[in-house]
């Protein structure tokens, strides 16, 4: 039985930075990974997939991006390089293809069974992703056998789909540029639309999230959030990461030949269903933009910010004029159902006390009800940019910090 101080579940981003903490405090410590470093990057993206942050604000502790294009946006395979460029540089203890099937508490110790052997350490950090499961809603199970379902871990690119039109679920990030490709492909593509958030990626000749920075916006913390809960399930904002710069919104999707309806209510008889109120969702949506841009312009003023343009406004979301609200599934008009619907952490190994009713872990900004167990890299973990790569340095300084006192 191998004895550590400490354990790191994980070996993406969230791992390496809590690694490159507890190493900073000379705690002896191992990186479990199940795969390679940055497996996750490596074996579930789509293959056209960018970052939504810029490259100049792609980080982690102790290492940056140092490439000719610092306002571009890294591919998959690219933030694959990245990490591992960081994990041999940093000399982080990984041990790679150990997959944990076990984590029990007890006695203050943790008991770590993996398929490579067994370890006791005083301390857990679990990194081991936000995004292990894709979230599909349970009124799948009324598709017709004849329509093909996708999840974003099972797509790869527009090839591997069947002719025909596609319904798209769900217009976060992952929705709108699932739609936008698969539209550019030739295919007739409707994007079911629910709560979002709007964005456009440059504003006053900067990216967007430049003013997201700059501003502090991302900086606020979790303890400072009226609702905690609905900031943590909110859906990541509609950009795209493309070299030109370009918006990704509604109205640029409705401008490519995307049909927009409502949120996917239900599947009767074969048919999909979608609610109403489309305008509304759209109002909110824009009302936001406005408030966020509102408060980018206010800071600029404050702090005499004199190189950017001058203030924007963007057209409100336009809202078509009749927008279905059913399609008949069986009709072969759609041939295949992709589920943008959101992702969830999988913790079927975790055989400790700390998760929810939702199978969702019960922490306070990363430290869980379990002395010695700490979580990193779930949104809003302990700031608005939790959940960026850029945010985890932060987060894993102040768990790290955290973990050495309760050792102490």
């Amino acid at each position: 039985m191998e004895r550590l101080t400490a354990a790191v579940i994980g070996a993406g981003p969230a791992g390496l930075a809590a690694s490159h903490f507890l190493a900073a405090r000379s705690i002896d410590h191992v990186v479990l990974e199940r795969g390679a470093v940055a497996n996750s990057w490596r074996r579930e993206r789509w293959d056209s997939l960018r970052l939504l942050t810029p490259n100049w604000l792609t980080r982690l502790p102790g290492g940056h991006y140092d490439g000719a294009d610092p306002d571009g946006y890294m591919t998959a395979a690219e933030v694959t390089a990245f990490v591992e460029r960081y994990a041999a540089a940093s000399r982080a203890p990984v041990r790679d293809h150990t997959a944990v099937t076990r984590v029990a508490g007890g006695d203050g110790e943790y008991h770590i069974e993996t398929d490579g052997g067994e370890l006791r350490c005083r301390a857990v950090v679990i990194a081991s992703g936000a995004a292990n499961r894709p979230v599909v809603p349970p009124l799948s199970a009324a598709v017709p056998a004849g329509v093909e379902q996708r999840t974003p871990l099972q797509y790869r690119g527009p090839g591997d789909l069947p002719d025909g039109g596609v319904l798209v679920v769900g217009a976060s990030a992952t929705g709108v540029q699932l739609a936008a490709e698969l539209r550019r492909s030739g295919r007739p593509v409707t994007l079911a639309v629910g709560e979002h958030v709007r964005l456009p990626r440059t504003y006053r000749g900067r990216d967007v999230l430049w003013w997201m920075h700059a501003a502090g916006v991302w900086d606020q913390r979790y303890d400072e959030i009226d609702d905690l809960d609905r900031a943590r399930r909110l859906a990541s904002p509609q950009l795209a990461g493309t070299p030109g710069r370009a918006t990704l919104d509604l109205n640029a999707l409705t401008a490519e030949g995307v049909e927009l309806v409502g949120r996917l209510a239900a599947v009767r008889d074969g048919r999909a269903l979608f609610s109403g109120g489309l305008r509304a969702l759209f109002s909110l949506a824009d009302l936001k933009l406005a408030r966020l841009l509102d408060t980018f312009d206010a800071w600029a003023a404050d702090n005499g910010v004199e190189d950017v343009g001058p203030p924007q406004r963007f057209e409100p979301t336009r809202a078509p004029a009749a927008p279905r609200l059913q399609i008949d599934l069986r009709g072969g008009e759609i041939r295949t159902i992709v589920w943008a619907t959101g992702f969830r952490p999988e913790y079927h190994w975790l055989d400790v006390p700390v998760l929810d009713a939702k199978g969702r872990l019960r922490h306070d900004g990363g430290v869980l009800e379990a002395p010695g167990l700490y979580a990193l890299g779930l949104p809003v973990l302990r700031r608005r940019k939790s959940t960026y790569i850029h945010g985890l340095e932060d987060d894993a300084r102040d768990v790290a910090t955290h973990l050495a006192g309760y050792l102490g």
